[in-house]
């Protein structure tokens, strides 16, 4: 099976979910079995929430699995998610729900994103990554040194050899023109921006001010998708907390509004020319 530890943890919680509802067993009955919230059984079926080896035995026995082959299956499954992503290593500092999207990012074959505050997380500067940050940790120089670290290493995934991410990005003109860090660093990020357009696997739209109203004024989305018959996630990240959906009718829901949004926007082949007039009228003051 391909994917890294975060994909073999949804796996697993897809395939206890299955055999669950096979046996007929609820998740109140689950966690009653397990002695645990439903909460907790609710996030391991969606590879959330680790689970133990022994309660994953205890559970195909529950619910009736006496297939040796298949009870071997589970339990490599169970063994492969154990493993550590190279996320790990920046645990202490990372918001709550940031370890899973880092795994999801990092086992995903593209991304699409709609950002209207920021430029993506993929896309920034060192400097104006760590202006983003502090903004949010100001007295927390070790967190903002960690985290600016943990941003500049998930970048590496655009230069992964020999399957780099796709990534897809429409940004807000007004994201662009917000001074994060001053003239300089806002200068050195939309160049950097620009040299990126240059990548064959990175498509970036600038979604003008003067638009007006569009179908994702509700917020910031990504879409992360992956090889094989893994679903599509929905990640959606705000100041109330991270959700992830995967339902076909929300992926489905978020998709259309993705693919209205790149539709109203210019053709990415126009990017370049708008970043540099942003720059320049940036440099006129």
């Amino acid at each position: 099976m391909a994917g890294g530890p975060t994909v073999r943890r949804r796996q697993l919680g897809a395939e206890l979910r299955r055999l669950r509802e096979h046996a007929g067993r609820k998740i109140e009955e689950v966690a009653a079995h397990l002695e645990c919230s439903m909460s907790k059984i609710s996030r391991v079926e969606t590879g959330q929430a680790p689970i133990k080896a022994r309660d994953v035995r205890d559970l195909l026995g529950w619910y009736g699995v006496t297939d040796p082959a298949q009870i071997e299956t589970v339990l490599q499954i169970h063994k492969d998610a154990q493993q550590q992503g190279w996320w790990a290593h920046y645990g202490e500092v990372l918001p709550s729900g940031m370890a899973t999207y880092a795994g999801l990012e990092s086992d995903a074959r593209a991304l699409r994103s709609y950002e209207p505050t920021f430029v993506h997380g993929l896309l920034q500067t060192e400097e104006y990554a760590r202006s983003v940050i502090s903004a949010a940790r100001p007295n927390e120089p070790y967190e903002v040194d960690q985290l600016v670290r943990f941003r500049k290493e998930r970048q590496t995934l655009l230069t992964r050899d020999p399957d780099p991410l796709e990534l897809w990005v429409v940004v807000e003109e007004s994201a662009l023109r917000r001074p994060v860090g001053g003239p300089e660093v806002m200068a050195a990020q939309l160049a950097h921006l620009a040299e990126a357009t240059t990548m064959p696997h990175v498509t970036i739209q600038i979604m003008p001010t003067a638009k007006g109203a569009h179908a994702a004024l509700a917020g910031m989305f990504s879409l992360l998708e992956f090889e094989g018959h893994a679903p599509t996630v929905v990640y959606v990240n705000s100041i109330a907390g991270n959700v992830y959906l995967e339902k076909e009718r929300d992926v489905r829901a978020f998709v259309q509004t993705f693919d209205l949004v790149r539709a109203a926007a210019p053709d990415p082949q126009e990017t370049p020319a708008t970043l540099e007039n942003i720059a320049r009228e940036m440099r006129s003051g």
